[in-house]
């Protein structure tokens, strides 16, 4: 791999002092480079004005559950603002951020089996460990950096 040497040289001697708490930083380092992608790479202001008619669309779901044809042109309308516009605005840092986390992975997976290493958090493996750890640093994150 081309960038063995320069992730070794960062995370190397940590890996060898603690592996749990070197893929904690990883994590972490991974999380907030990905959620300042999203939040430099997308139109904020967008992305928050699609989540209000969200969720008043959802509100009027409610309204309208004794109205099943209403509620199915609701519910249209819903998908197509939560997943199909909200998809267009999220793909440019999905692109952006892709490439590194798998080089990342690659070099962790790698490292990891060499040094015969499992995870001792809650009896994950590699990925289950960055997952968890991930989504916290995520939700964190983005509450203090305003992502929406």
């Amino acid at each position: 791999m081309v960038l063995e040497g320069f992730f070794n040289a960062i995370f190397g001697s940590l890996i060898d002092y603690d592996p749990l708490i070197a893929l904690l930083v990883i994590s972490f380092i991974l999380t907030l480079v990905t959620t300042l992608a999203y939040k430099y790479l997308t139109d904020q202001e967008k992305i928050k004005l699609l989540k209000a008619e969200i969720k008043e669309i959802q509100n009027d779901i409610k309204k309208f559950k004794d109205d099943p044809q209403k509620m199915m042109e609701l519910q249209k309308q819903s998908f197509q603002k939560g997943f199909v516009d909200m998809m267009k605005h999220q793909f440019k840092p999905l692109l952006f951020t892709m490439i590194p986390i798998f080089i990342i992975f690659s070099w962790l997976r790698t490292t990891y089996a060499s040094k015969g290493v499992l995870i001792p958090l809650v009896n994950f493996e590699l990925f289950g460990t960055y997952l968890i750890s991930a989504i916290i640093f995520s939700m964190i994150l983005r509450k203090i950096l305003k992502v929406h």
